[in-house]
């Protein structure tokens, strides 16, 4: 699934392409997303100007005069800029035509994405309004993370993805975060110390930004908008590492499944 850095990377490389331009014509192709795509979504955002391309957590808001539309990638879902009349690639469900002759196409092959348009600010829209503060602004911070995590059993990987208390770190991310912090993924998050917190955070946000100076991680699906891979993978030191010499130690790497999801992690750097 496209998390935090490959959404970032995607926003950035939109930015020159798709902000300051005008949407002359939108083409659904399929509408069977995550959410339906609205009939009307083709009048609404036809004539309107790209203000500005932001992100909040894992979601892309393209910021108009009337409204901002609300993208997010679901599992596979990519967002490419494309020149000329080149054929459609096989899951391009949608395209954004602009007024410099470039089109924004969104690709989904599990269509698990969606693009959602509303009238009233993205903060108060049911999707963001109950999201955590971002990892990478002051707000995320050792205190913030020391507090979420009293009382709570839950086992720390699991609380690193819950929206609720921490937003867009991701399954790759919190593996990675947690192997640099020298924190076991099945550790209950109450049994960490102000300490803890503060190493872990200060890992959290070196694994994001390294991931975006990378262009994202690349595992199957997942290109920027100039359609490039991430180079991300080859920096990984837990994920999809399995029985391979950790990075650090040599010791073979652990695999494990938390909440439906696999989580890799050093037995002898880890506790």
């Amino acid at each position: 699934m496209p998390e935090l850095p490959e959404v970032e990377t995607t926003r950035r490389g939109l930015l020159r392409h798709v902000r300051g331009r005008r949407i002359q014509s939108v083409l659904v192709h399929e509408q069977r997303l995550r959410w339906p795509v609205t009939p009307e979504l083709p009048t609404l955002l036809s004539g309107q100007l790209v203000r500005a391309i932001e992100r909040r957590a894992k979601y892309l808001l393209l910021r108009m005069p009337n409204g901002t539309l609300i993208v997010h990638l679901g599992m596979s879902g990519n967002l490419r800029v494309v020149r000329g009349a080149q054929a459609l690639l096989p899951h391009d469900h949608i395209e954004l035509q602009l007024d410099s002759g470039a089109a924004l196409r969104f690709n989904d092959p599990r269509r698990f994405g969606c693009f959602l348009y509303t009238t009233e600010a993205p903060r108060h829209h049911k999707l963001l309004k109950d999201l955590a503060p971002e990892p990478l602004t002051r707000r995320f911070d050792g205190e913030y993370l020391h507090r979420v995590t009293r009382g709570r059993r839950v086992a720390i990987k699991s609380l690193l993805l819950n929206g609720r208390l921490v937003t867009g770190v991701g399954n790759i991310y919190a593996s990675e975060a947690l192997f640099r912090a020298r924190l076991r993924p099945q550790r209950q998050a109450r049994s960490l110390t102000r300490a803890h917190c503060t190493r872990l955070v200060s890992a959290i946000r070196a694994v994001l930004k390294s991931a975006i100076r990378a262009g994202g991680t690349t595992l199957r699906d997942y290109v920027s908008a100039e359609g490039a891979p991430g180079y991300f993978k080859q920096k990984l030191y837990v994920y999809e590492r399995a029985k391979l010499p950790c990075r650090r130690c040599r010791t073979p790497v652990r695999q494990l499944t938390q909440g439906q999801r696999s989580t890799y992690y050093c037995p002898q750097c880890q506790r």
